[in-house]
């Protein structure tokens, strides 16, 4: 039975899923083998021997000690692109708030007195709304910063807007890239970017490359105007030069999801409580997703969206026996495999199907065995230098 301790609130169309005769899943679990979180802060001392997976239902895993996991062999799943409409559906809210005077004509309409004049209220409205004429988002430009699940949805809705859409994203992978509409325009540096969009969008996660990356510079590049909306990570803007630009009234509104103590009272900030996800599909889709992967992990290995570990998938033959196939963490040296696969030839257990993958300093294998190893065998294996976890499946 694997035990799956939970925090914060699960979609229980996600929990559903653990089939029940393998999983026992709750709050109240301890000693777990893995551990299923939204927002909960864990810090090193939730790695025990016992754990052996967390998977974060959402795309950030800032809340997770991730490098602390990969050294005690613990694999971090995440679910890119299960909320990936819910935000792109608020980045479009925030480039209307950002264009027209909505927030404000709101506002207005909400101070006037209940006891008003109909009449009176009427032509009132008509007389001030001329203080909320904004601009339509149709043919102008968005640049998107990050081309991944989010940034191409975001960008295939504002090309279906009537909008031009070009985009930047220097590690652009192969799968992301047959996602993005033919239309988006790629661009090769950020200056180039700032100062041809009409608003730009961010899409990134928090890496010690992206931390602070929109600066001065940026805005100092930027088309005068231009609205900034933010619904990846607070940190990726500089807030210093992101107040200068306000102030300088280069750049005409930021739109984002973290509210700071700086932007209060602030009329070309529009400040969202972290709502980008906050929706009953987003999180029936990062549960369903993360349970997903914690089943197929622990029933059979394999690894889907993991952030420390490498993606693995090996199909497990129709005929195989419970207790055939070994799943194998080590660091990632040389030799190691040829030490795993001797131990199992000196035991007379032959090997009929494997898979060896690495990602960074951590290697992981999937080997199937025609008998199910002896106690002494997977010893020898887990006394060997550099093995972090060695478990039967």
């Amino acid at each position: 039975m694997h035990r799956i301790k939970t925090f914060n609130t699960i979609s229980p169309l996600g929990l559903e899923r653990f089939p029940k005769d393998h999983f026992e899943v709750g709050p109240e679990v301890e000693n777990p083998d893995a551990i299923l979180l939204r927002s909960q802060k864990l810090d090193a001392s939730i790695l025990t021997d016992q754990l052996r997976a967390i998977a974060r239902a959402g795309a950030g895993t800032n809340n997770v000690p991730v490098a602390d996991c990969t050294q005690h062999g613990v694999v971090v799943f995440n679910t890119p692109g299960a909320n990936a409409n819910a935000v792109k559906e608020l980045v479009l809210c925030g480039m209307l708030l950002a264009s027209r005077g909505i927030v404000p004509g709101i506002a207005f309409a909400n101070e006037q007195s209940p006891g008003s004049d109909y009449a009176e209220l009427s032509k009132l409205m008509e007389a001030e709304k001329k203080r909320f004429k904004g601009s339509e988002i149709a043919g102008k430009t968005l640049g998107v910063v990050g081309l991944g699940a989010i940034g191409s949805l975001v960008a295939e809705m504002a090309i279906s807007l009537g909008m031009k859409v070009q985009g930047y994203d220097p590690a652009l992978s192969v799968a992301a890239a047959w996602r993005l509409p033919s239309q988006v325009k790629r661009i090769e540096n950020l200056s180039s970017l700032a100062a041809t969009s009409d608003f730009i969008s961010l899409h990134l996660p928090v890496l010690d490359s992206t931390r602070g990356l929109i600066n001065a510079d940026f805005f100092g590049a930027m088309r005068e105007g231009t609205s900034l909306l933010n619904f990846a990570r607070d940190e990726i803007v500089d807030t210093g030069a992101l107040l200068a630009a306000l102030d300088a009234g280069r750049l005409h509104r930021y739109v984002c999801d973290f509210p700071r103590p700086e932007f209060a009272g602030r009329e070309n900030v529009i400040a969202m409580p972290h709502i980008g996800a906050s929706t009953q599909e987003a999180e029936e889709n990062c549960a369903v997703m993360a349970v997903d992967q914690l089943t197929d992990f622990f029933l059979n290995g394999n690894i889907k969206n993991s952030v420390n570990f490498p993606a693995l998938f090996l199909d497990r033959a129709i005929d195989a026996a419970p207790g055939t196939r070994l799943a194998i963490s080590n660091r990632n040296v040389p030799k190691m495999l040829g030490q795993i696969l001797s131990i199992l030839a000196d035991q007379n257990i032959n090997v009929i199907d494997m898979l060896n993958k690495s990602r960074d300093d951590i290697a992981y294998n999937l080997i199937d065995l025609e008998s199910t190893p002896s106690d002494s065998a997977l010893q020898a294996i887990s006394d060997i230098e550099d093995v972090i976890k060695v478990t039967v499946l």
